[in-house]
């Protein structure tokens, strides 16, 4: 988990309002569109403007990026939602945050615990690479759509396990970069155990999910490389990402 060291980040006083504004259209506009190619540019522009303009996530949110909070994220029924949900985990893993998941009326809902400045950066970079994974694994077909579903099914857990991985390097890198790695770990650890108490607290017992289902090997190997060549936000200690392809 990636946590800010000593005081929390914060944008320059006179942050341009309309620039803010216009971050928080982009992720409405991002959240509200059916079409993953529109949801992809419109997360990928609001992630650079944040960025390149130090838009904090208290500015957008004009609250206290210090509090903790539980996003909730609708993932859909059918056959993919475990992958959605593993690719989801892996981003949130990175970023300083839990994810957890639910089945309710409505389908399966998850919920994504951490700082408010680290659960904005999950959905952003949620959204992009969610997009990315559902436009390239439908391009492909299989003899039957049985077949077709299996193969698309372990393509994004692939796919999953691929930004997982480079997101984790991502973070050590920079855990590296610092003055004292050393010092930083147990600050990490013990970061990690407060967020997941405060998951415990609000949603009450958390379990592990049963296994998900075997995948196709070749499936597998095909979705980790689209993975290697996605855009994929680079993790920073002070909350920031910075869009750069993954490969």
């Amino acid at each position: 988990m990636l946590v800010e060291m000593n005081a929390p980040f914060r944008p320059p006083e006179h942050a341009d309002r309309s620039m803010i504004d216009k971050v928080r259209k982009l992720l409405a506009m991002a959240e509200g569109t059916d079409h993953p190619e529109e949801a992809d540019a419109f997360a990928r522009k609001a992630a650079d403007l944040i960025a390149r303009h130090r838009v904090s996530e208290s500015a957008l949110r004009e609250v206290n990026p210090d509090e903790l909070e539980i996003a909730e994220l609708d993932l859909g029924r059918g056959a993919y939602v475990r992958a959605r949900f593993h690719l989801l985990a892996g981003i949130a893993e990175a970023h300083g945050c839990l994810a957890t998941f639910m089945t309710e009326a409505r389908g399966t809902v998850a919920h994504v615990t951490g700082h408010r400045r680290d659960t904005l950066t999950v959905r952003v970079l949620f959204t992009s690479l969610l997009s990315q994974m559902t436009h390239r694994a439908g391009t492909e077909r299989r003899a039957t759509a049985a077949a077709t579903q299996r193969w698309r099914r372990s393509f994004m857990f692939g796919f999953a396990d691929q930004v997982a991985s480079m997101l984790q390097s991502a973070r050590d890198e920079a855990i590296a970069e610092t003055d004292d790695p050393n010092s930083i770990l147990p600050a990490l650890r013990a970061q990690d155990a407060v967020v997941r108490d405060y998951a415990g607290q609000r949603l009450g017992r958390i379990v592990t999910a049963r296994p998900a289902a075997p995948a196709v090997r070749d499936g597998l190997r095909a979705g980790r490389q689209a993975a290697a060549e996605s855009d994929v936000g680079r993790v920073r200690l002070r909350g920031r990402t910075a869009i750069g392809t993954g490969s």
